[in-house]
């Protein structure tokens, strides 16, 4: 990259604030009080992000009189739920090309499950009057090469013989700048109805005061520090007290799993974005968009974009972050080398915009594992159950998250239950320097794949072979 080509694009970040623009509203709500003192409860729910907030909700909606308490250690939304782009995907399996390489034989099962969990998404935001600009948009893979968009279309005429391509339409160059006008774009694959676009803080906001409204106890800054059993029950300490409950749910994601035995099958990735200042209707009209879907390239080190309500762009991907050791640190939420490399890749997408101002730019870790989607289990004699993986697609799946933990606590089969996608777990990570030579190794590879027409190393096809990878 040229000096007077960075100079030019970091110029557009001179005002850009280091904070999550979906967090930083006037209108976030005052968090709870903190517990202090003793709680008793049929159902603790440990996490205030989606993952929990579901959870709390649909035990609620399952059974009116379970008496359910969430606590969160900071406040509710705080994390990876309130600063994500705001992407809800009805795949609970990162996509459909990972869930076809993985689990085949119940693919249609899981695309079923995945689109009628959105539709149970969509319902509640009606439902609970959820204010969180929720639109059913779709979004468009696109492709920025040559390679890819011959994959695009290989694809396309693979899932169609697999009975899979419904509501998934192929666009041509021509097509798909017709929707969304950048010199970059090849090829692109529009599902019109699997994703939707939303504000993630205000839902998680939103489903904190539903939560309330049905009964649901919550308390902020109240960090769960163990997890005992206790009688038939459970025990879970807290700073201030101590909450006794019949069953705990986990929804601490990136965060140490209070069973310990989970924390190896995942470790943090911290992703980044921006959000630009709001476009003028002729900004706007250079670019089209009018139909507002979500855009994602295919890349290896892909770019995530889309519009806010308010005509913003954000701007998000390329970089996937692993700190040696796995910490998770507030110093790496905030990294200006990434940011400005995001900025040169958004005006080479839309040079037609430049001299657009970012306003915001942040960062923040995820959970990932090696399969890419979320895994699920027990512990403690069913009396505690978990979810986790999510790899950042979890504004969707955690709500199907949720249904499955509270389906294992009941001890009951059903259809989620006997997936094969909850009954295994993915391979764990291995410690330590051997997780941070291997991602480093991977990521070098993918980077490597990206800039030679898609083709895959030896480590890479290994990788493959085992089911292993790494992603953000």
């Amino acid at each position: 990259m040229a000096p007077s080509a960075m100079s030019r694009w970091t110029r557009s970040l001179s005002e850009a604030r280091p904070v999550a623009y979906w967090l930083d509203d006037p209108g976030k709500p005052d968090p709870e009080p903190a517990l202090t003192g003793a709680e008793t409860c049929d159902l603790l729910v440990v996490g205030g992000g989606y993952s929990g907030l579901w959870t709390a909700l649909v035990a609620k909606e399952r059974d009116p009189a379970r008496d359910v308490v969430l606590v969160e250690g900071r406040e509710v939304g705080w994390a990876a739920s309130g600063r994500n782009g705001g992407f809800c995907a009805a795949s609970l399996t990162h996509g459909l090309p990972n869930g076809l390489a993985r689990w085949p034989d119940e693919i249609h099962t899981l695309q079923r499950l995945g689109a009628r969990n959105l539709d149970a998404i969509e319902e509640a935001v009606a439902r609970h009057s959820l204010d969180c600009d929720f639109e059913r948009t779709g979004e468009i893979d696109v492709a920025t090469e040559a390679y890819q968009a011959r994959e695009l279309r290989d694809w396309y005429q693979e899932i169609e013989r697999a009975g899979l391509a419904e509501g998934v339409d192929f666009l041509d160059a021509d097509a798909v700048r017709e929707q969304v006008d950048s010199p970059t774009f090849r090829a692109g694959l529009w599902d019109r109805r699997g994703v939707a676009m939303l504000h993630p803080a205000k839902l998680a906001w939103g489903l904190k005061r539903a939560c309330r409204a049905l009964g649901v106890r919550v308390y902020e800054h109240t960090p769960a520090l163990t997890l005992k059993p206790y009688g038939t029950g459970m025990a879970v300490d807290t700073p201030y007290g101590r909450i006794r409950a019949r069953q705990v749910a986990l929804g601490t994601n990136v965060f140490p799993s209070l069973v310990r035995r989970v924390r190896s099958y995942t470790v943090p990735v911290y992703d980044y974005a921006l959000m630009t200042e709001p476009l003028t209707a002729a900004q706007l009209a250079s670019v089209g968009w009018r139909n507002r879907q979500g855009l994602g390239d295919s890349a290896n080190q892909f770019h995530y974009f889309r519009l806010s309500a308010d005509h913003r762009i954000l701007w998000g991907g390329y970089d996937a972050v692993y700190p040696y050791g796995g910490r998770v640190r507030a110093e790496y939420d905030d990294r200006p080398e990434t940011y400005a490399k995001l900025a040169g890749h958004f005006f080479t997408c839309f040079p037609q915009l430049e001299g657009v101002r970012f306003t915001h730019a942040w960062g923040g870790a995820i959970d990932t594992c090696s399969r890419f989607s979320a895994f699920f289990g027990t512990a403690h004699a069913g009396r505690v159950a978990y979810a986790a993986g999510y790899t950042g697609l979890g504004v969707g799946a955690t709500r199907f998250g949720a249904e499955v933990m509270l389906d294992l606590l009941a001890g009951e089969r059903t259809e989620r239950t006997e997936l094969e996608m909850v009954r295994r777990k993915p391979l764990p990570f291995p410690p330590e320097p051997f997780a941070w030579t291997g991602i480093a190794l991977t990521k070098w590879s993918l980077a490597r794949a990206d800039a030679h027409g898609g083709r895959r190393n030896l480590w890479l096809r290994t990788m493959d072979r085992l089911g292993l990878g790494f992603d953000s």
